[in-house]
């Protein structure tokens, strides 16, 4: 009988364990995606920008020929 005893307590202590923190994960995980998001914003907006200036580099290649003519 003790020894069944032993064996469901050890049943409960590891099904306790391996349920873990669900909250602190949430957590991070929710950090994670809003970093992730605010990453992947500063790089469009890096492309966007770099697009930007290279059509006004164009714009102004464009005008340069135009008055060299």
């Amino acid at each position: 009988m003790k020894k069944l005893v032993l064996m469901a307590v050890a049943i409960v202590a590891v099904s306790f364990a391996s349920c873990g923190n669900k909250a602190a994960d949430a957590a991070k995980a929710q950090e994670d995606s809003i970093r992730i998001a605010d990453s992947i914003a500063a790089v469009e907006a890096a492309a966007a920008e770099a697009a930007a200036a290279a059509a006004a580099d164009t714009v102004v290649a464009d005008s340069v020929a135009v008055v060299a003519e």
